[in-house]
């Protein structure tokens, strides 16, 4: 399952959940503008405090990378 911490603003996040639907993967959103919580999982994850970052499996791809993220799905 890929699960992508966004916002509904950034133009990135928007971009790989488009990327995630013309794939047919499924995903889970967690917008990280709803809770503080959430923007200190990102980063204890990460240790990035920008978006989007995806998760899939145990790989974490920060930023919108098709090659990147093809290749995590493809594991």
């Amino acid at each position: 399952m890929i699960k992508i911490y966004s916002t509904s603003w950034c133009p990135a996040c928007v971009k790989a959940k488009r990327f995630f639907e013309m794939k047919g993967w499924e995903y889970n959103e967690i917008n990280v503008a709803d809770k503080h919580e959430d923007r200190e999982e990102v980063f204890k994850i990460s240790g990035q405090r920008t978006v989007p970052v995806i998760q899939i499996s145990e790989e974490i791809i920060v930023g919108f990378n098709r090659k990147e993220i093809e290749a995590a799905v493809g594991k």
